[in-house]
Formats: structure tokens, sequence, C-alpha cells
């Protein structure tokens, strides 16, 4: 396995090739926890690795250098993913001085007893000399959390950029082009979708911030590392934090009798127009990353269910609760499902839609008990109105 990003800079993480749930985030394709060694007349460990992989963290780093020459320690995120093996590092490098923003070192002293460690805080625009190469700073808050943090290597032109620009994906390869790139992108916008996407304005500012650097590497503290689409992975990141519209229409669904599911089939083919991207998804048959990631890049939604106990199906809440957790914006869409003796499920939904500050484009399409033919003609006119919609929207 290749690890070297360019001479003296190496790849020192963790792979996690079994782990599948990530705060309810499915990781299908495992992770790995990124950490990087800089050799230069000063040695210094970029992040790293979640606390039960400390010991091959210090494997990996000793296989280099010995431990008593790391001088610094950077720490661009206190999430314990990165910083969970930081109180066995900080013991193992006994001259090893703590590189990281005000807020990291705060938010770090409420995680561990960091008082017998050396610190030095850094802010944007600050520099460490290593000797050949510096360590340049950008602050990068909530990208995704307060204390977060860019580390730049002018010299080389590499970003160790933190969970930015990350994925949730293993290989024996650490670099994008020894990957297939279409699944790499996808698994990229996975990861923007269910963590960063909450964060788009400040996603946006921070590649502005970035845009003054010239970047041949982008290193992440997830995934593989950018070397020969970087460009690519740069633009998606600017298309997702604004949740830029394709011409796509998302039917998101759960249904008892399949009442519902037959309104959700037809409004499905009303929709599926020349040029649009019509996806149907019963949501007890998914899972929170694949609707998250569905959601980013869509234009317009139908979304449905059954009435249950007065309200809409647990299952189609949680989905809810989550979306707008996770705000995404620029959405248009409508609710729709079935009742049987107590109307509530549409319109519970309906509800969340506005709370969300998507564009409502019509009033929940309901009916009772199975849905008669009238009805069903009704919902694939809706769809197909939702289908021009979404071209519309995508200036398609």
């Amino acid at each position: 396995m290749n690890t070297t990003l360019c001479e003296n800079i190496d790849w020192v993480g963790y792979v996690d090739w079994t782990v599948r749930d990530f705060h309810s985030y499915n990781t299908r394709r495992g992770a790995t926890y990124n950490a990087y060694l800089v050799r230069d007349e000063k040695t210094a460990l970029i992040d790293t690795v979640k606390g039960p992989f400390a010991e091959e963290l210090l494997a990996n780093v000793s296989a280099l250098t010995e431990p008593s020459s790391v001088e610094y320690v950077v720490c661009n995120h206190a999430e314990p993913d990165h910083a969970g093996a930081l109180p066995r590092v900080m013991a193992a490098f006994p001259r090893a001085t703590l590189l990281c923003n005000k807020k990291c070192a705060t938010t770090l002293s409420q995680h561990f007893d960091t008082s017998s460690w050396k610190i030095q805080l850094v802010t944007t625009g600050d520099t460490i000399s290593l000797g050949r190469r510096t360590l340049q700073f950008i602050n990068t808050p909530m990208v995704h959390w307060p204390e977060s943090m860019f580390t730049y290597v002018a010299q080389e032109k590499l970003l160790f950029s933190m969970d930015a620009f990350g994925q949730h994906y293993t290989s024996s390869a650490r670099f994008d082009d020894e990957v297939p790139t279409a699944t790499v992108l996808e698994e990229s916008k996975s990861y923007y979708a269910t963590i960063v996407m909450p964060y788009g304005k400040q996603v946006a500012k921070t590649l502005d911030a970035a845009g003054q650097f010239d970047i041949d590497m982008i290193a992440p503290s997830h995934g593989v590392i950018w070397r020969s689409h970087v460009a690519e992975i740069i633009e998606a990141y600017r298309d997702w934090s604004v949740c830029r519209p394709g011409p796509k229409v998302s039917v998101i669904y759960d249904t008892m009798w399949d009442s519902t599911g037959r309104m959700a089939r037809a409004i499905h083919a009303g929709a599926s127009l020349p040029g649009v991207e019509a996806n149907l998804i019963h949501i007890r048959r998914s899972d929170l990353t694949r609707i998250a990631t569905e959601i980013i890049d869509t234009a317009a939604v139908a979304f449905g269910s059954p009435t249950l106990n007065g309200g809409m199906m647990p299952a189609a809440g949680a989905v809810l609760t989550y979306l707008k957790g996770l705000r995404p914006s620029g959405k248009a869409g409508f609710a729709f499902g079935s009742f049987g003796w107590m109307k509530g499920g549409p319109d519970s939904i309906n509800e969340y839609l506005d709370k969300m500050k998507w564009e409502i484009v019509r009033e929940p399409l309901t009916a009772q008990y199975s849905p008669k033919p009238k009805v069903l003609e009704e919902c694939r006119a809706a769809g197909e109105a939702l289908g021009n919609l979404a071209r519309e929207l995508a200036g398609a």
C-alpha cells in the first residue's frame, strides 16, 4: 500500500474495514481515520485517530521515525474520531507541543485531562516552520465544529482539510486515482449530505478563503487523498454548499396497506419525464444516509405517509426530523398519503415541509382508504407537474 503523499510526508492512520454505523450514518463501505506525518528538520503529526486505534497509529509513526523526535502534534478538529488517541499520543511523544486554536484547546480540555500537555495556540495566518516546510493554519468554524481548522503546507501545495472533502470509504489504496472515481465522489456526496450540509454558508466562506492557496493535493481526515481530482471535488463542494438542484424528483414514502404506496408509484410515473431523474424511495427499505444523499441535489420532493394515530408513520417522522436538522435548502414539493377514519398523516408532513422553508406547491394530496382511479390520476398529474418544476428549477 502506497502511503507517501510526497517526500517525507506519509499517511499513518487507520483503516476501519468493519464499522457500519457512524452516529446514524450508514458506513456501508467502512471508514478511515487519517493522520499524517511530516518529517523535516522538525517532525509534525497532523491529527490522530479514534481512541481504540491509538496503538496502530503509534506503530505507523514508529516505522518512520522515533516517537521522541516528534516535536509537534496538530489537532485540526477535536471530535473523538480524530482526537481520541491524543492522550496516548501526547504521552508517547514527550517532546511534542500540541498546536490547535483556542476553541479546540477548550474542547479538548472538556474531553481529556490536558493539564500536563504543552499547548501552543494558533489562528488564521499563523505559521510554524519545520525547516524546509512551513505549516500554515486557517480557522474554519462550523465546518463542521466551532473549533475546526485547516493546515496548509505551501511548499507542497498540500491542504490537510480535516473533515472537509472526506468520505467514509475503505480501500487498500490511499489516493483518489487508485479507486473508482464515480464511487468515491458518491461517497463524498453522502458524507457532505449527512455531516456537512447544515453548514453550507460556512462551507462557501471556507472555499473562498481556501481559494487564496495553490492546492495540488487535499488530505482529508476520512477516506482517500485527492491528488488527481482536486478541481472536481472543490467544484462539487461549491454545488453542494448551495444544494444546487438538478432536474431531479424524489418521491419518498412509507405505507401501511399499500394505499400510499400506490399513490407514490403514480406520482413517480407522472414525474418520470424525459430529462428528469425520478427516484422512488420506500423509507423502511432504504436508510437515512441514502435519503439525505438523494435530497441534496433534488429539485422537487413528494413526501408521503398514511395516517397512524392521528399523525404520520414513525419512520417518516424520523426522516423528516433528520432532514430538518440537515437543513437542505431550495426544495419544492408537497405531502401526500392515505387515511382511514382519521386524517393527519399528510398534514403532519406538510407542517415539516413548511418548517424547513421548502416551497409547498399544493395542498396535501390525500385518499381515504384505497385510492380510487380519479385520485391516482390526480397523483400522476401532480407528479408530472413536479417533474416540470424540477426541470425549471434546474434550468434544464
